[in-house]
């Protein structure tokens, strides 16, 4: 006999706000199993509000609850018994973020948990990453959002150590030149000395903009993607105009701009580690929002 629950997540980002419903199957002397079941996402790009004036806006505010009242009755449709919502840098760095999570508790009845950086690469260190790794090899996880990129190291099946940076494509967008420079050469120092002691090194990428990079390859699940391919990609991208990004690629008007900077923050990771090849297993903050929700480690 089997149990199967439903869990939800819901996920604030700099550049969109995601409702993830899960189907946890339980099954006696057995490993529980965690399923996608529905994700929604919705292009609410509260970064370019927090980056650029610091508070959410209005109008964001009011797509907000719109969207989260959505989510309430798509999560009562799918019959969930447990959620948890958490915001990211973007509402962590506005100065009325916790204004605005007060104002959507009040209209909807949904408690926002903003969370830090390093909780939220420990979250995300809880999805089933570890299922991926080999015991005997070396990966650096990068999760690249709109606001920030969360680096975690492991060796061995290990955590060696894990770092959350302000360097998010919305960020990068709407940040100076110098700006941006001097947020690459922090993460440029962190990753070489963390990778030093390594010989060899492969990357673990997650996020909306490798996946997407991922699907356009053209690669069977579970197979690589080497760093030559994506420079060519990168380079081919950046020729494209923006209009050309959607019309030609296909690309969704809040992904055509983003997913130049997240290629170059992969890219650059993989430049600074030695890595070779990214793998791209499609988890993200929301798997490890129902993961930890489960095992009550939030």
């Amino acid at each position: 006999m089997i149990a199967i629950k439903k869990y939800a997540a819901i996920d604030i980002g700099s550049n969109a706000v995601r409702l993830l419903v899960s189907n946890v199957i339980e099954k006696q002397d057995s490993e529980t199993q965690f399923r996608k079941s529905s994700l929604v996402r919705v292009p609410i790009r509260l970064g370019a509000d927090s980056f650029v004036t610091g508070k959410i806006s209005d109008s964001n505010t009011q797509r907000m609850i719109n969207a989260l009242e959505a989510f309430k009755l798509l999560m009562k449709v799918h019959g969930v018994e447990h959620y948890k919502a958490c915001a990211t840098s973007a509402m962590r760095e506005a100065s009325n973020g916790r204004a605005v999570a007060q104002k959507i508790k009040e209209e909807t009845g949904i408690i926002i948990d903003i969370i830090g950086g390093k909780e939220e690469a420990k979250i995300i260190s809880s999805t089933d990453l570890k299922t991926l790794i080999k015991s005997d090899k070396t990966y650096l996880y990068v999760d690249v959002g709109g606001g920030s990129t969360e680096f975690t190291l492991f060796s061995k099946g290990k955590i060696i150590n894990s770092k959350s940076f302000k360097i998010g494509t919305v960020r990068l967008i709407n940040n100076t030149k110098q700006e941006n420079k001097e947020a690459f050469k922090k993460v440029e120092n962190w990753v070489k000395e963390m990778a030093e002691p390594f010989k060899k090194i492969s990357l673990i990428g997650s996020g909306g903009n490798i996946n997407k990079l991922f699907k356009m390859s053209g690669r069977t699940e579970g197979s690589p993607i080497s760093y030559i391919y994506l420079n060519a990609q990168y380079q081919f991208l950046k020729k494209m105009s923006y209009d050309e990004r959607i019309t030609e690629l296909s690309l969704n008007p809040d992904r055509a701009d983003v997913i130049i900077p997240a290629t170059k923050i992969y890219l650059s990771a993989m430049k600074w580690s030695g890595a070779r090849k990214i793998y791209v297993p499609k988890i993200g903050l929301a798997d490890g929002i129902i993961k930890s929700l489960y095992y009550n480690v939030i």
